[in-house]
C-alpha cells in the first residue's frame, strides 16, 4: 500500500505486482567527422532561434480547425492535454463553443473536466473580454486577505457532524485515462471540531459489513484510501507560517459564482506533507504542495481546490499525488457551512518498472449533526457519479 499523509490526511494504494520483460537493444553510434558535428551544432542553434521567433509571433487565437486537430492528437497522446489547456488560456479561441464542439471535446478527452473548463472559460473571454479581466495587484491582495480570514475563521467554527461518502475506486496504466473500476465503498465519517475524524466502512460492492468499528481510515480494505478533505488542506495553504505564494491566473464561473483562479505553491519545508509508501519496505519522504484555488469574488470563500504534491524525490515509488475538491454550502442543524461535495484523488505509482494511476472519486452526501445514524438507501448502491458538479 502507498500512503500520502499530511498530518491528519492520508492516501493509500495497493496493486498486484506486474512484471513485463523486454530485450534491450543499443546500436553503436557512428563516429561522425568533426566538421559535420560543428555544422550540426550551428544548425541546431539556428533552428532553436527560428523556433523561438515563430513562437513569439504566434499570438493569434486558436481556430476551430486547430482545436479539432489538437483533440484528435490528444486521443493518441493523452499527455498533451496540458499543452492544449495552456494554448486555450494563453491564446484564447476565435470560434463559438456549441454542443458539437463540447461533444467532441468530451469524447476525445475521455470526458476530462479540466479541458472542458478551460474551453468554456476561453469562450467567455471571446464573448466578453472585459468581464474576464484579472484583478490588479491591490485587488488580488484584498481578495486573498479576505479569503484567508474567512477560511481560518471557518476552521475554528466548524461544527461536529457526520457525512456519508460514496467512493468509486479505479486503476489504469498511467497516462492512458482508461480507468478500470475496482470496487465501490460506502463509508460513514464522523468529524469533530477538534479535527478528529473517524471512519466506519459500511459497505463494499453492495455487501453490508458486520458491526463496522470507527477507525482513523478505511485502509483495511486495501486499495486507495483518503481522509481529511474537510478543512485541513485549506488551513495549510492559508495559515501565515506557510508563506504560500499566490498568483492570479484567470477567471472562471463555478455553479453560477464568478471566481478568480489563483495558482499557489508551498515549499516542502513549510507544507511538511509526508508521503509514505508502505509494503514490503516502508519508505517516507516530505513534499511540498502546489495547485489552483477558485475563490468566489463576492464571499471570499474557496469553491474549488486543486492540490499536487511537489518536490518528490526521483527514486521514490509514489511519483505523483493529487486531488481536486469541490466545496458547496450545506446545512447542518441551524447553521450553513462550506464543505466538500466531491473529491477526485489520484496517485501515480511506479511498480516493477511500470507506472500505474489510481483514482478515488468520492461523493459526500447527507451532512448531519454529530451522533446521527448514517443510513444506506437504495440509490447509494450505485457508483459515484463520474463528473464534476455543474460549473
Amino acid at each position: 500500500m502507498f500512503f500520502l499523509r499530511e498530518t491528519s490526511r492520508l492516501f493509500s494504494f495497493w496493486v498486484d505486482a506486474v512484471s513485463i520483460r523486454s530485450s534491450g537493444y543499443c546500436p553503436t553510434k557512428p563516429a561522425w567527422p568533426a566538421s559535420f558535428i560543428a555544422m550540426n551544432r550551428i544548425f541546431i542553434i539556428l533552428l532553436i532561434l527560428v523556433g523561438t521567433s515563430l513562437a513569439l509571433a504566434q499570438v493569434k487565437p486558436l481556430t476551430q480547425s486547430e482545436y479539432v486537430k489538437l483533440l484528435y492528437a490528444l486521443q493518441k497522446a493523452p499527455a498533451t492535454k496540458g499543452d492544449i489547456i495552456v494554448a486555450l488560456r494563453s491564446r484564447g479561441i476565435d470560434f463559438e463553443v456549441n454542443d458539437g464542439i463540447l461533444g467532441l471535446t468530451r469524447s476525445k478527452s475521455g470526458n476530462d473536466e479540466d479541458l472542458r473548463r478551460a474551453l468554456l472559460e476561453a469562450d467567455r473571454r471571446r464573448q466578453n473580454p472585459d468581464s474576464t479581466k484579472l484583478p490588479n495587484k491591490i485587488e488580488a491582495d484584498e481578495l486573498l486577505a479576505k479569503t484567508r480570514q474567512n477560511t481560518l475563521a471557518a476552521v475554528q467554527e466548524m461544527p461536529d457532524f457526520v457525512v456519508k461518502q460514496l467512493i468509486q475506486r479505479s486503476v489504469a496504466y498511467a497516462g492512458t485515462g482508461t480507468f478500470r473500476n475496482q470496487d465501490n465503498l460506502i463509508v460513514a465519517v464522523s468529524y469533530r471540531s477538534s479535527g478528529e475524524e473517524n471512519y466506519r466502512l459500511l459497505s463494499v460492492n453492495g455487501l453490508l459489513q458486520a458491526d463496522p468499528k470507527p477507525k482513523e481510515s478505511y485502509e483495511e480494505v486495501g486499495g486507495t484510501s483518503s481522509t481529511g478533505e474537510f478543512v485541513n488542506v485549506l488551513a495549510t495553504i492559508f495559515k501565515p507560517e506557510s508563506d504560500t505564494h499566490f498568483n492570479p491566473v484567470e477567471t472562471d464561473v463555478v455553479r453560477g459564482h464568478k471566481t478568480i483562479v489563483f495558482e499557489y505553491s508551498v515549499t516542502k519545508d513549510n507544507a511538511r506533507q509526508v508521503i509514505t509508501a508502505a509494503g514490503l519496505l516502508n519508505r517516507s519522504t516530505v513534499s511540498g504542495m502546489s495547485g489552483r484555488l477558485w475563490i468566489d469574488t463576492e464571499t471570499g470563500r474557496v469553491l474549488r481546490l486543486e492540490s499536487n504534491a511537489t518536490e518528490i524525490p526521483e527514486d521514490f515509488p509514489v511519483r505523483t499525488a493529487s486531488r481536486v475538491i469541490d466545496y458547496d454550502w450545506v446545512k447542518i442543524a441551524d447553521g450553513t457551512y462550506l464543505l466538500p461535495s466531491l473529491s477526485d484523488v489520484r496517485l501515480t505509482i511506479r511498480d516493477q518498472g511500470r507506472l500505474y494511476e489510481t483514482r478515488n472519486l468520492i461523493k459526500f452526501k447527507n451532512y448531519q449533526k454529530y451522533g446521527t445514524d448514517v443510513i444506506i438507501v437504495e440509490e447509494d448502491k450505485h457508483p459515484a457519479d463520474d463528473k464534476k458538479p455543474n460549473p
